[in-house]
């Protein structure tokens, strides 16, 4: 493997060409195009074992057809995840400790069907810690996978909240403990990287004055369209 390739970089295509080929399978009606579909389903496959030893291709591709809908259904888009940067008057953060891993963040969850995101991250906050908090703005709207820390498509969508009432109060299967933290006091081990801390920071203290999100690559669609 060149240098310049990383693991990340074949999860990253192992699962670009799996949903064009779930969404191609989720849309043709001809057999000829499903079983071309299904090859390429196989060959990301291949692509994703090499990246990841834990990773068995034929179970890949169990799981990826068992996925496969029909019409708008089956069009493949990320995930949405949504997540609360919650500040107090004390400029201090609200962390969880995540009871699956140990490791502390912010909350977060996936996007709910019926709500829209700044509802799901207040419901998030109130679910994970008993804190209410109200949406002050968008804090980043980033790539999972293009930032490297998540190995599926998502779309992660975080806001800033300011908490207005509550006590703290942890979820009993998703967290294993909650709490206020200082700058100079933060709970390990922390998730993701440290670029979360900043911007976190910089919003409750009151210096973010940007949204982060990815910028432009190459524009590659155009290549496509061509």
């Amino acid at each position: 493997m060149s240098e310049s390739v990383t693991g990340q970089d074949l999860i990253n295509w192992a699962e670009t060409l799996a949903g064009i080929a779930r969404t191609g399978l989720g849309f043709t009606e001809s057999l000829y195009e499903k079983e071309r579909y299904e090859e390429i389903l196989k060959v990301a496959s291949e692509i994703r074992g090499a990246a990841d030893g834990n990773i068995t291709p034929d179970a890949l591709v169990t799981e990826w057809m068992q996925m496969v809908g029909q019409g708008v259904a089956g069009y493949v888009t990320p995930k949405a995840a949504i997540g609360a940067v919650v500040g107090n008057d004390d400029n201090e953060i609200l962390l969880v400790q995540r009871a699956d891993s140990g490791v502390w963040l912010y909350p977060t969850g996936w996007a709910d069907i019926g709500y829209s995101p700044v509802e799901v991250a207040m419901k998030e906050v109130y679910e994970e810690t008993g804190i209410h908090c109200e949406p002050v703005s968008l804090l980043s709207l980033v790539d999972g996978m293009r930032q490297g820390f998540t190995r599926i498509p998502l779309y992660s969508m975080v806001f800033y909240c300011r908490a207005v009432g509550g006590e703290l109060q942890r979820h009993p299967l998703e967290t294993s403990d909650c709490g206020w933290f200082a700058r100079d006091s933060l709970p390990e081990p922390l998730a993701g990287l440290e670029t979360w801390v900043d911007d976190a920071f910089a919003a409750i203290e009151g210096r973010m004055t940007e949204v982060r999100y990815d910028g432009p690559r190459s524009k590659p669609w155009e290549e496509v369209i061509r």
